[in-house]
């Protein structure tokens, strides 16, 4: 039998070999996939992976457990899971089992998906964090307004590392609105102001250009999705919309300060289930969105007003550069 997992394993660490063993012995062949340079630089930030891929697949393929490494260019190992056609899919247990992608088709066709639950006190990101001098967030040369400082900071860093990221989401919008396909967005407290914020700028720029767009942004208000399902449990608000709402081709743009938020998660597998695209806008520790996402906005900070002031800075970005690609077309 196949056993399929995947993940970065930019520094191999015990919570690694632990779970590679485990997934091992559940079948008869371990294939292990990868992610490239590139997307796990989009996943994980700048300065990320320490490692090059051929250097970490040949890591891997030195241990006992694993049988089989292969790279994978997308932010998701979805397009390689169907090549692949594992019988058992495994991931660590920080994700869910309704977060795994892949897990449908896996499903579908008669095999297993298991979240197996993490070895305490392992993670590549702690080890690096613990290998880097602590420093003052607000910490400002000029001794006043650290505040503004830092907004400015973290402004000129999004354009610079997130450069790739922002090119890249901004192609599937334009995509999405050339097709007159539609821009769902969901987000919690703060990010929902910002998917109003967005969903408000599309409209009033492209629905009189593209006939029949439309951007929604989704509620968290209860008493208006009484036509929708009898399920009103929180975690599932934004995904029960995305299912009622969403069809092939359209495009989810998922808020998470954190990366974590587990109706923002079921809410971006939702949209994927139902053939969206999905575009992530997260923070610097948002690597759960981003890698659930066909293109992910990371902003490198990790306090949520920054991260929310440079994803509305950017949305307007973007509404630059879909004038531009709009014109004349």
């Amino acid at each position: 039998m196949k056993v399929f997992t995947n993940g970065c394993f930019d520094i191999l660490h015990p919570g690694h070999i632990d779970l590679l063993t485990r997934a091992k012995a559940m079948g008869d062949r371990l294939i292990v996939g990868i992610n490239s340079d590139a997307s796990t630089r989009a996943i994980k930030g700048v300065g990320r992976p320490l490692m090059t891929q051929e250097e970490r697949r040949s890591v891997l393929m030195g241990l006992k457990a694993v049988d089989e490494v292969v790279i994978f260019d997308e932010l998701t190992p979805e397009r390689l899971i169907r090549e692949v056609e594992p019988d058992i899919l495994v991931k660590g247990g920080d994700w869910k089992p309704e977060e795994i992608v892949g897990a449908d088709f896996v499903l579908s066709r008669g095999g297993k998906v298991h979240s197996l639950p993490l070895l305490d006190g392992y993670s590549t990101t702690s080890i690096i964090e613990r290998s880097q001098p602590s420093s003052d967030p607000l910490n400002s040369e000029t001794g006043n307004l650290p505040s503004f400082d830092e907004h400015v900071d973290v402004i000129v860093r999004t354009g610079r590392e997130c450069a790739e990221s922002i090119d890249e989401c901004a192609r599937i919008l334009i995509d999405t609105i050339r097709r007159g396909s539609k821009v769902l967005l969901c987000g919690n407290g703060g990010s929902a102001a910002d998917a109003q914020h967005i969903a408000a700028e599309f409209v009033g720029r492209y629905e009189a250009e593209r006939e029949g767009l439309a951007a929604i942004a989704l509620t968290t208000d209860t008493s208006a999705l009484t036509a929708l399902a009898n399920d009103y449990s929180f975690e599932r608000i934004f995904a029960r919309q995305v299912e009622a709402l969403a069809r092939e081709g359209d495009c989810l743009i998922a808020i998470s300060t954190s990366g974590n938020s587990p109706n923002v998660i079921a809410a971006a597998m939702a949209a994927r289930k139902a053939g969206c695209r999905v575009i992530g806008m997260t923070g610097g520790g948002g690597k759960k969105l981003a890698g659930l996402s066909d293109a992910c906005l990371k902003i490198p900070s990790q306090r949520t007003s920054r991260i929310q002031e440079a994803h509305i800075t950017v949305a307007h970005i973007w509404c630059e550069m879909i004038d531009s690609a709009l014109a004349g077309y």
